[in-house]
């Protein structure tokens, strides 16, 4: 059962909320039989792919944004793996390494990390 929040509790858990920011998983890629880092994205990224889904002109976009942008291990920034793919923008790279379902779902494990999915629970509605 869930228990009430407060002040003290926050200050007992300071140095663990105030890291989250570096919350890391590895997750298995089937097509390349290997698994990959992510690391949780920050709000501003969430909402800017949030947007981005939203935005008929940039909606494909949004996952590809999501991946290259969380994907540590490999990294996918590095100038000579894109050059060796022969991308032309940065989330070529994205395209050329990942199945397209596997895009989304990379992206859907992002956001989970960031919390999208697990939310918040009604535990009981107040009354005036």
């Amino acid at each position: 059962m869930s228990k009430k929040l407060t002040v003290a509790a926050l200050l007992e858990r300071k140095e663990q909320l105030t890291n989250r920011a570096n919350v890391t998983a590895e997750i298995y890629i089937p097509s390349l039989d290997a698994e990959i880092v992510i690391q949780k994205p920050s709000r501003a990224l969430c909402l800017e792919v949030l947007a981005m889904a939203q935005d008929d002109s940039k909606e494909d976009k949004a996952d590809l944004h999501m991946a290259y942008n969380c994907i540590v291990e490999p990294n996918l920034k590095d100038p000579g793996l894109q050059k060796e793919f022969g991308c032309v923008e940065p989330y070529d790279i994205v395209e050329k390494l990942f199945e397209t379902g596997e895009i989304g779902s990379i992206s859907g494990h992002c956001l989970k990390l960031a919390g999208f999915s697990d939310g918040v629970k009604l535990v009981k509605e107040l009354k005036n």
